[in-house]
C-alpha cells in the first residue's frame, strides 16, 4: 500500500487520526497533574512528552491547539507548576479513564490518589512509581498546526527504590511502565539489552 498526501487527507477522519497517531511507534503514556489557583486538581493523559535537555534538566509536552478549554495547559500557565507521572500496568485503566470529559477532578472521578511533596503545589499521582515535578519555563507555538510545545524545568524527582542504577540508568521496565501505540493500545515491554556509548572505531558492545 502507498498513500499520497491527498489520499491521506481523503481518509475517514477517525481512521486517519488512528493511523497518523500510530506512525511514530511506541510512546510512553504519562499523567500530568495540575491544580488551578482556586484549588481544583486536574489530571490528563499525554503521550507527547519528550526530553529537551539535561543541564538544565528540561522536558517538553506537546498540547493540541488551544481552541477549546485545555485545563492542563491553562493550569500550567496560571500556576507555573505541574507534574509528569509515568503510567504503570497496575493503573492502566484508571489512567486511560482520565481522558474522558469529566466535569470534576479526574483524581476524584477515577480513584487515583493525589500526592503532595516538598511544598510543591501541583499534585503527583501516588500510584505512579516515577514522578517528576516541573516549573514552566516557556511555550512555543508550532505554526504548521497551532499545537503548543510547553517546556518545563525539572524541580524534583520521586523515584521508587530499586529503579535507579549506579550509572544513572532508570529501569522503567522494573516499574511496569507501559508503552502505547495510537490512542488506545497499551503494551508492556521486554528489555533486549543495553549497548555501550557508540564510537566509530569500536563495534557495538553489550553492557549486560
Amino acid at each position: 500500500m502507498q498513500l499520497s498526501y491527498s489520499d491521506i487527507l481523503g481518509l475517514e477522519q477517525r481512521f486517519r487520526t488512528n493511523l497518523i497517531n500510530c506512525l511514530s511507534g511506541f510512546k510512553t503514556p504519562h499523567l500530568i497533574g495540575t491544580k488551578s489557583k482556586s484549588g481544583i486538581t486536574n489530571l490528563g493523559l499525554f503521550t507527547q512528552v519528550m526530553h529537551v535537555g539535561a543541564k538544565p534538566p528540561l522536558m517538553g509536552v506537546l498540547f493540541r491547539p488551544h481552541s477549546v478549554p485545555r485545563h492542563t495547559l491553562e493550569n500550567i500557565l496560571e500556576t507555573k507548576e505541574y507534574t509528569i507521572n509515568l503510567v504503570n500496568k497496575e493503573m492502566m485503566e484508571q489512567a486511560h479513564w482520565t481522558s474522558a470529559r469529566w466535569e470534576k477532578s479526574e483524581f476524584e472521578a477515577t480513584g487515583l490518589t493525589a500526592q503532595y511533596s516538598n511544598d510543591f503545589s501541583a499534585p503527583f499521582v501516588e500510584e505512579s512509581k516515577i514522578k517528576i515535578g516541573l516549573e514552566f519555563k516557556e511555550q512555543l507555538l508550532i505554526q504548521a498546526n497551532k499545537t503548543i510545545l510547553v517546556i518545563g524545568q525539572i524541580k524534583t524527582l520521586i523515584i521508587e527504590d530499586g529503579l535507579l542504577s549506579k550509572d544513572g540508568h532508570l529501569n522503567i521496565e522494573a516499574a511496569n511502565t507501559l508503552a502505547m501505540i495510537g490512542l488506545d493500545s497499551y503494551h508492556d515491554t521486554n528489555t533486549i539489552g543495553r549497548l555501550a556509548y557508540a564510537k566509530p572505531d569500536l563495534p557495538p558492545k553489550r553492557l549486560d
